[in-house]
């Protein structure tokens, strides 16, 4: 991999009908602009000092609005939001309950009167279930249709700040290849679907917002998400190496996910960030991690000529894709992680 700073060059998001996301380079103007089981899940309460503000920081008045707010990242980052202080509004699309709600999903998009960010985490789950056409299109909708919405709501509300999620699935499968924020994207669903997802929230750039992308790994925790299923296969013995085991897995813990995003508003920062721990890990070790976690024999291999029969390209492109990513951006400016390695994550995830 070429040193330097890490940066997206321009016209690197393919299409699929929007146009490239023009990604502007760090300077040192703004240091934060990036080119580049069965225990108890970790909560986050007030006061706790991993989430606490530092001494003698302030933060702006304005509402932090956040979609998708019930979902595994979006609980733990209201938690996270609300005991440093901060003022939440939870965008729902179902009707508002309380005053801490506001409806989205409706014509001319939610309301986002005196918010000074968005943090849009609301998607289709690609790993709920098998991918049907009809699947697909759901979570190609969910992500495009969606961000374009909020995307245009910033706007229209001169909203200054945008933190949009994506996955480290824009850069498709590259097996040995090591990539950062400045790799081209991958081909693939996942990757379509990805550059599809950034574009989408170009209204809001055009307009001035500053818009950070957090391309995710596999986010674990034993309170939910794939982690969670994963557990219960492994105890009951049925965990398997998938393939030959030397796929690279991007992953990330709960808590980094959630810091990480704070991170992203606190700095103001804008484009493309891998939101992966900075010690990669391939599929056989992790296996192996959960095998010895939970006690348990388990089943030698799950063939990759099997995977592959999965429908709609599931096993292909989520259970044997490899990807090695850096989270340079991240590493750049200087967030700290909290669980960087695999085996402290799934002792106390």
């Amino acid at each position: 991999m070429p040193a330097g700073r890490p940066g997206t060059p321009a016209n690197t998001g393919v299409g699929i009908g929007h146009r490239p996301i023009q990604y502007r380079r760090a300077g040192a103007r703004q240091a934060a602009r990036c080119p580049a089981s069965g225990q108890a899940p970790r909560k986050f309460r007030k006061g706790d000092a991993r989430i606490a503000p530092r001494p003698g920081k302030s933060y702006p008045e304005g509402m932090i609005a956040v979609t998708g707010s019930s979902g595994l990242v979006g609980r733990a980052l209201c938690a996270a939001l609300e005991a440093r202080g901060d003022a939440v509004v939870r965008l729902v699309r179902r009707d508002a309950t309380n005053s801490g709600e506001r409806r989205w999903g409706l014509p001319g998009g939610p309301d986002l009167t005196g918010v000074r960010a968005v943090i849009h985490l609301a998607g289709e789950s690609i790993a709920s279930g098998l991918w049907s056409p009809a699947r697909k299109r759901r979570i190609r909708e969910s992500r495009v249709a969606g961000t374009r919405a909020i995307a245009e709501a910033c706007a229209r509300h001169e909203v200054p700040r945008l933190v949009c999620a994506s996955a480290v699935g824009w850069y498709g499968d590259r097996a040995e290849e090591q990539l950062d924020e400045t790799s081209p994207p991958g081909t693939g669903f996942l990757a379509e679907v990805c550059q599809a997802w950034e574009n989408a929230a170009e209204p809001a750039r055009k307009a001035g917002a500053r818009v950070a992308y957090a391309r995710f790994g596999q986010i674990l925790s034993w309170s939910g998400g794939s982690l969670a299923v994963q557990a219960r296969l492994y105890r009951w013995g049925l965990g398997a190496r998938l393939g030959s085991g030397r796929q690279w897995m991007p992953w990330i813990s709960l808590e980094d996910a959630v810091t990480g995003l704070l991170h992203l508003i606190d700095k103001k920062s804008e484009g493309p960030f891998n939101f992966v721990s900075p010690m990669p890990c391939r599929q056989l070790e992790f296996h192996q991690l959960m095998a010895r976690h939970f006690h348990r024999l388990t089943f030698p291999v799950a063939p990759s000529l099997l995977l592959r029969l999965l429908p709609g390209g599931f096993g292909r492109e989520l259970l044997l894709a490899s990807a090695h990513i850096r989270p340079a951006c991240l590493t750049e400016t200087e967030f700290v992680w909290k669980a960087p390695d695999l085996a402290t994550v799934l002792k106390r995830a």
